[in-house]
């Protein structure tokens, strides 16, 4: 027997078959009359080209689709009993049931925008369609040996185990949206796109608005602030100026009369004229000369 092969020993002679033990690879000592009667025990690669569906919108499309699956060795003298070597084209039927059976539940525009979360319910289906629901004796065969809510094994009958095989891999490959609709999704994405470009847009105008009313109230609280603080410093300044001209003049008067005290002079004219050529000397524009026949003022 050929490696990745299993089956049973046929009679040549009467074509009975033993199904009582399943003979896997290796080397067999049968004698002439005997045979084997073969199944493949590595992988069945299917593919369903153009599978029509419906969906939950009544839109009818196209679907390829890909999947593989193995025969069950622990379960082959059942699918020898049921469909003999003749499962293959039952297989593939049933899938397409399948298929059709979960389909329904999808929209046209789900299809398209939850591809995945489509592939991952078709595979179910299709899976526990072939598969059965029944557990399996050891749950970690493989990732979906044992779904949710599998019959376990000791309660598990043969009408429950599907077609004694177990599909372990499963692809959409492509799918084909009739134009006419396809041009009505595109026009929606693209009226879609549209108001989400205006919603932007005005979103856009207010913020800008928003921003501009900011920007007019944060200048108005600076002009604000200028005016408050020139007009701080300019009252400081004239503070500073009045207590500055009030100081200079109390220590001059200060200084005057105690000036008028040392050189004991008492009479207001001569106070008065010492008062008046002191301020002509603080004047820049003044020259003062000794001769007053000359010149007394310069040019002012």
């Amino acid at each position: 027997m050929l490696l990745l092969q299993f089956g049973f020993k046929r009679q040549k002679s009467t074509g009975s078959v033993d199904i009582s033990t399943v003979v896997s690879s290796g080397r067999y000592l049968l004698g002439p009359d005997f045979e084997f009667k073969t199944f493949p025990s590595d992988a069945h690669f299917v593919r369903l080209k153009e599978a029509k569906i419906f969906l939950s919108d009544k839109l009818e499309v196209k679907m390829n689709v890909n999947f593989q699956y193995f025969l069950r060795k622990d379960e082959l003298k059942l699918l020898h009993k049921t469909y003999d070597v003749y499962y293959k084209d039952v297989v593939e039927s049933k899938a397409i049931d399948a298929i059709k059976g979960a389909s329904p539940n999808f929209s046209t525009r789900q299809m398209i925008n939850n591809r995945r979360e489509l592939e991952e319910a078709l595979f179910k289906a299709v899976r526990e369609r072939l598969g059965g629901r029944c557990c399996r004796p050891n749950c970690s065969e493989h990732d979906y040996a044992c779904p949710s809510g599998c019959i376990p094994v000791e309660n598990c009958k043969e009408e429950d185990k599907g077609m004694f095989l177990d599909v372990k891999y499963f692809q959409i490959e492509y799918i084909d949206i009739p134009s006419t609709v396809e041009d009505e999704y595109l026009n929606a994405l693209t009226l879609l796109d549209y108001a989400t470009r205006e919603k932007l847009v005005q979103e856009a105008k207010v913020v800008r608005k928003n921003t501009s009313a900011m920007v007019e109230e944060i200048k108005n609280q600076v002009r604000e602030i200028t005016e408050i603080a020139h007009a701080t410093a300019s009252l400081t300044n004239s503070v500073a100026q009045a207590n500055y001209s009030a100081i200079i003049e109390g220590a001059r008067t200060d200084g005057l009369k105690n000036a008028f005290a040392i050189l004991g002079v008492t009479d207001q004219q001569y106070k008065n004229s010492i008062d008046y050529l002191r301020e002509l000397k603080g004047n820049k524009n003044i020259h003062m000369t000794v001769d007053f026949q000359q010149r007394i003022v310069g040019k002012l």
